[in-house]
């Protein structure tokens, strides 16, 4: 164990005390450094715990040496150069060298969804061989990776199943502390989170996780411990539910097209109750990223092999689906579905602002659709460029900049509601443009103003001025 003599300093005498006291470090290892693992090992760096990422990625493990973050989240690149230089992030390939080293491993790998929508659990059970086989001392074993109910116990199965074979018996605990970041907020949510979720099975455990998290309940943030099925369930629940207010007003903002209502008025509306919200009630061209899509899929999935039907979500995923595909309908329907030849631009690329995460990306299907269709589609996006082309090649054009993307379009369709896409120059898009149609997936422009500016202008839920 690391120990660190800390001196008392004195605000009122204004000078330090010559009297020190020495605590302990807290060491831990997250084993993955994606999204989630490398941005919780940062910040928990940052409040002061020594942190090792693990990773099976060489090239990945040297380049975070060097300072460079493979990831795209606002922030975090200076905070993994801070930490990484003052020694408490460190970064290697192996975990058998840190396990005697550390109290907790944090299991962040990868649990990308199976052809039929289950999560693929085996990158977390291979990390579970790995910490039977190598433990020599009591420690213990958190999933920060999203996984179905259930899973810990399989874990748990899986390091008995190592230990018997090594005639050992060494003390250990699973738990499961389920992550709720948003990309592009990510370092924010973790160091001011709404709540940490912890699922122990043992006092042990819970007073592990209780000191790990102890500068949080010092800022009165909510730490509230579970049993490990609640906790795995809370993760997919929120999810599900945060995807099921936005599939419904999507369908609400449909229905208002065909009725004649705004649906910027309804969602005030209804909003303003207390007992319903304003958040997530935006209707849009769909969600998409690493989560929400894959969660809802991994609940469907997990129900179904207990045999319950989750219908409700099941309509959830339907209507984000068909949602990804409002645009190109509204633009289909402007051009009476003759869409060959014309040069369509499109405004964003990644799921949403702030990441250059393109996972289950409306875009995606949208240039698809596009592409099929005939069209030469032009994209601009400020950060996902590199990650679109590493998607998809050179079947669209790259623009230099926005206003580059609309250059003799025959219409603009903004996806991703990135900040600099909010005030631009409408004159010079009009005149820069073959024909000035904008279609609006994010409904971040006023209407009124489109129209006043020459501008045919058509969003989600409102019928046109």
């Amino acid at each position: 164990m690391h120990k660190l003599s800390v001196y008392l300093y004195d605000e009122h005498l204004e000078n330090y005390n010559n009297s020190f006291y020495i605590i302990d470090f807290m060491n831990i290892a997250i084993v993955g450094t994606g999204y989630v693992g490398l941005v919780s090992g940062t910040c928990f760096a940052e409040m002061g715990v020594h942190v090792t990422c693990v990773d099976v990625n060489e090239e990945k493990i040297n380049a975070l040496r060097e300072g460079n973050v493979p990831i795209y989240e606002p922030g975090l690149d200076e905070m993994v150069l801070r930490n990484h230089g003052e020694g408490r992030l460190d970064f290697t390939t192996d975990l058998i060298s840190v396990l005697d080293e550390v109290d907790i491993v944090f299991c962040a790998v990868g649990t990308p969804p199976d052809e039929d929508g289950a999560a693929d659990l085996q990158y977390v059970l291979a990390v579970a061989r790995q910490f039977g086989q190598n433990i020599h001392k009591y420690t213990v074993l958190v999933t920060k990776s999203t996984v179905p109910v259930g899973t810990a116990k399989r874990v748990k199965a899986t390091v008995e199943e190592e230990l018997k074979k090594r005639g050992v018996e060494i003390p250990f605990d699973v738990a499961s502390n389920p992550e709720f970041l948003k990309e592009g907020a990510a370092i924010k949510d973790f160091m001011s989170p709404d709540r940490v979720v912890v699922g122990v099975e043992s006092e042990k455990a819970k007073e592990m996780m209780s000191k790990l998290y102890r500068p949080f309940l010092l800022n009165n943030f909510r730490v509230i411990f579970t049993d490990i099925p609640s906790a795995e369930m809370i993760k997919y629940a929120a999810n599900s539910m945060l995807a099921t207010r936005i599939s419904f007003m999507n369908d609400i903002a449909n229905l208002c097209e065909l009725v004649g209502a705004d649906v910027n008025m309804v969602r005030k509306g209804i909003g303003s109750d207390s007992r319903i919200g304003a958040k997530f009630l935006y209707p849009g061209c769909g969600y998409g990223g690493s989560c929400f899509p894959k969660d809802v899929k991994a609940l469907i999935k997990t129900a179904e092999k207990k045999g319950y039907p989750m219908k409700v979500l099941k309509a959830v995923e339907e209507v984000n689906e068909n949602q990804k595909s409002v645009l190109f309908n509204k633009l289909g329907t402007y051009y009476k579905d003759d869409l060959k030849g014309k040069i369509i631009a499109l405004w964003g690329l990644s799921f949403k602002p702030e990441t250059d995460d393109m996972r289950e990306a409306t875009s995606l299907v949208i240039i698809k659709l596009l592409l099929n269709a005939g069209c030469t589609v032009k994209v601009y996006d400020p950060v996902a460029m590199t990650e679109c082309k590493r998607r998809i090649g050179d079947i669209v054009t790259y623009a230099t900049d926005m206003y580059d993307a609309v250059l003799d379009a025959d219409a603009l369709l903004m996806l991703t509601e990135w900040k600099q896409f909010r005030l631009p120059s409408w004159r010079v898009i009009v005149k820069s443009m073959k024909h000035p149609l904008v279609i609006d997936g994010r409904n971040i422009y006023d209407a009124a103003e489109m129209k006043e500016m020459g501008v045919e202008y058509r969003c989600i839920g409102k019928l046109r001025i």
